[in-house]
Order: C-alpha cells, then sequence, then structure tokens
C-alpha cells in the first residue's frame, strides 16, 4: 500500500504541465480545491472530470499512475461515503431495522452527498498529485517562496515556511518506501498486518512505528548535515542559477484556466 503513495514525487517530461511555472500551477491548484467544494451540480461535476483527464492528458503522465496513488486513501474515500450515505437526514429511499432503536436508512439527499463527496476527493487527489508529479522540488520551494514573499513585510519567513513545506512533501514517497521494506522485513520475521482482528493489527504496528520514527530521525539528522556542510543560512543573501519568470505559454495556462473555472461558478449559480 505505502508504495503507491505518489504524493511528492516528481516524473521528469517535457510535457506542457512541466514546463508551466511551478507559481501558477500553486495558484492554479488552490483554485481547483476552491471550486471542486462550491460545485455541486451534476453538469458542474462532468465538466470538473473532464478538465482533470484533459490536464492528465496533458501532463503525458499514464493515469494508471495516477489512479495508483489513490490507493493508499481508498479507506478514508470509502469511509467518508458510508458516513454520509447512512447519517445524511433527508426523504428515506431505503430502511433497515437492526436492534432497538437503531436502523440503517438511506436518504435521496444521502446518495447525493456520498457520491459528490466521493467524486471531490478522487478529484483533489488527481489534480493536487499532479502538482508534485510535474513540478521539481527545488521549483516548488521557490514558487511558495516567491509566493509568500509580499507577507514578509508582517515579518511571515517566507523561505523557511517554503523549505520546510518543500522537504515534507519530498519526504512522503521516501518514508512511504522506508515503511514498506520495515513492513517486508517484519513479514519476514513472522509479524502479522494481516490479520482480520484489530486488536492485533493494532499491536503488530508497534514494532513498525518504532524504526520508522528511527529513520525519520536519522534522515532529518543527516539533512541538516548535509546542509550545514553546504554553509545553508536561511534566505539570506541567497541566489539562483535560474531566475522564474512568467513566459507566454503561462499567461495561457493561467488565463484559460481562470476562465473556465470562471464558467463553471456560473454555471453552478444558474
Amino acid at each position: 500500500m505505502f508504495k503507491d503513495i505518489t504524493l511528492g514525487q516528481y516524473v521528469s517530461g517535457n510535457s506542457i504541465l512541466h514546463r508551466t511555472d511551478a507559481r501558477v500551477k500553486i495558484i492554479l491548484t488552490l483554485a481547483f480545491i476552491i471550486v471542486l467544494f462550491l460545485i455541486s451540480t451534476p453538469i458542474s461535476y462532468s465538466l470538473m472530470i473532464l478538465f482533470t483527464l484533459f490536464i492528465i492528458v496533458l501532463s503525458k503522465i499514464p493515469v494508471k499512475f495516477i489512479i495508483k496513488g489513490l490507493k493508499p486513501l481508498l479507506f478514508i474515500i470509502a469511509f467518508t461515503v458510508v458516513i454520509n450515505l447512512f447519517l445524511t437526514p433527508g426523504e428515506t429511499v431505503w430502511s433497515k431495522h437492526l436492534v432497538g432503536d437503531f436502523s440503517l436508512t438511506i436518504t435521496r439527499q444521502g446518495i447525493g452527498m456520498s457520491v459528490s463527496m466521493f467524486l471531490r476527493l478522487t478529484l483533489l487527489v488527481c489534480a493536487t498529485s499532479l502538482l508534485t508529479l510535474t513540478t521539481k522540488p527545488l521549483m516548488l520551494t521557490d514558487a511558495i517562496e516567491r509566493l509568500l514573499k509580499p507577507f514578509e513585510i508582517i515579518k511571515v519567513p517566507a523561505h523557511e515556511i517554503a523549505m520546510m513545506m518543500s522537504i515534507a512533501i519530498r519526504f512522503i514517497p521516501t518514508l512511504a518506501e522506508e515503511t514498506d521494506k520495515i513492513i517486508k522485513a517484519q513479514k519476514a520475521r513472522g509479524a502479522d498486518f494481516e490479520s482480520k482482528n484489530i486488536i492485533n493489527r493494532a499491536k503488530a504496528m508497534i514494532p513498525l512505528l518504532i524504526p520508522l520514527f528511527v529513520s525519520a530521525f536519522r534522515r532529518a539528522d543527516e539533512l541538516a548535515a548535509a546542509m550545514d556542510s553546504r554553509c545553508y543560512n536561511g534566505g539570506i543573501n541567497r541566489t539562483r542559477m535560474k531566475e522564474m519568470k512568467m513566459c507566454e505559454l503561462d499567461w495561457y495556462v493561467l488565463v484559460f484556466c481562470i476562465v473556465y473555472f470562471s464558467a463553471l461558478l456560473v454555471i453552478q449559480l444558474l
């Protein structure tokens, strides 16, 4: 399961998304998330699905690779869908009495809400994964720093925040790979991570968490030593070999997405 995590990975390429400025991709990703949670009509969701498929095709990243990133979150998505399906009040469609006053009830509003949450979470993971899959970690750090630069007026440490966010995202696949190795090693020693008993599965996680934390602290110490040996001193007097500049392609992508998202919101209000 852990090896299927795609968030934080970068896939080399020369697609339109790879060549688009990282600042534009961050802004449009935030806009995508906002619009995704504002829409609720079938037409709006259909257009958002088409848009997501369109940018996946533009990225030239295999659809199977994008879908693989959903596997670690299947439990969360399924749990959210079930909760909304049975706990949303409204017009009853199906009901079954179980024990005492307890009964399972599915409402028309619950079906709509569960489908809505399923689409939102699925599209959210697919779209946000493309941000890291098509952006180099260094470019992502620089973009976040540039976007946070205006907030330095109120003493916000833009460079430090950007660096922490970039390192955190970058270490997700690294720690996932480390977790997968530890699980395989523990299974070879007789650990049972697939038991149907929840208590036994929880106990099996203890010998997994301890070496994982040790590995995480070791990697953090190695990273700190590497940064210190290169005389890293935060954002003070830091220069870049390649300065970020908006080109014609970036403006085209920005304008197209803003117009598309605006049209979605207009359709939602109609």
